[in-house]
């Protein structure tokens, strides 16, 4: 005989919105008492009036939380619950599974790499991997910068949807940084367009003088680009003449990255 599932509701703080707290409690019982469970036996579960568990399991199969039986009717875990599992797999990892990719990428290169992610309008180093060197940027593990002047910041935000691009425009003026520093927002939006159509961005002495950037994004098992690498080095060691072979190793590092989190090579696509 099954015993009754009792949801004990959010382990932090005491913050509740009760048809959240509902569905939650729903994916919960079947993936406990699965494999399979009825709307009525959810219902009986929960403590639930059938109508209200049946609404709850039609808008979690809507979004492919749940799947039905076409026979039984009976609930199962759907797709969904997988897909977002394996991006947060990928995500934990990304830092370790990137390590000998970025390594790679300075042997071939001779210039220092790194891996960022995109938060609110900023972007944080997570990964860096210095080259040998003697005139070399230090490490910026931990350190944030601007998305706008940025060779990473402009990577992610070339191929994330247009609401993240508007919440990052809308936070405020585009700060001019240098004498290189786009600050025309329709400009930018234009520079993003460009970054989509080639597959790379570049940081020309945008956020700092004498400092040149080339960076390409990192897509998770999803499509969705969740990450930039790049490397930096002095404009005077990258030139316009080496930009194209830089460019070219920078992408496919990327490309090995995302690979190695579980990216099959489906794009994300946003309008």
């Amino acid at each position: 005989m099954k015993t009754e599932y009792k949801y004990s509701g959010p382990q932090k703080g005491n913050y509740h919105i009760q048809v959240l707290d509902r569905a939650v409690e729903v994916l919960n019982a079947v993936a406990q008492e699965g494999p399979e469970l009825s709307v009525t036996e959810l219902a009986a579960q929960l403590r639930l009036r059938r109508s209200t568990a049946h609404r709850l399991v039609m808008v979690l199969e809507c979004n492919n939380f749940l799947q039905r039986d076409a026979v039984t009717g009976k609930c199962r875990l759907g797709p969904r619950l997988m897909q977002l599992g394996l991006v947060a797999l990928s995500r934990l990892d990304l830092s370790h599974l990137s390590q000998p990719h970025l390594k790679r990428l300075v042997d071939e290169v001779e210039e220092t790499a790194h891996l960022g992610l995109l938060t609110d309008s900023e972007v944080i180093s997570i990964v860096n991997v210095q080259c040998r060197h003697p005139l070399r940027f230090p490490s910026t593990v931990g350190a944030k910068s601007p998305v706008h002047c940025t060779s990473q910041g402009k990577a992610i935000l070339a191929f994330s949807p247009p609401e993240v691009v508007h919440a990052v425009l809308e936070h405020g003026p585009l700060k001019l940084f240098t004498r290189n520093t786009v600050t025309s927002k329709a400009r930018f939006l234009e520079e993003l367009r460009e970054i989509r159509e080639q597959g790379y961005a570049i940081d020309d002495e945008e956020y700092e003088i004498g400092l040149r950037c080339i960076a390409a994004p990192v897509r998770d098992v999803s499509g969705e680009v969740i990450a930039a690498l790049s490397i930096a080095g002095p404009a005077f060691r990258m030139g316009d003449d080496r930009i194209e072979a830089l460019s070219a190793a920078v992408m496919h590092a990327a490309a090995r990255v995302s690979s190695s989190i579980g990216f099959s090579g489906r794009k994300k696509v946003h309008d």
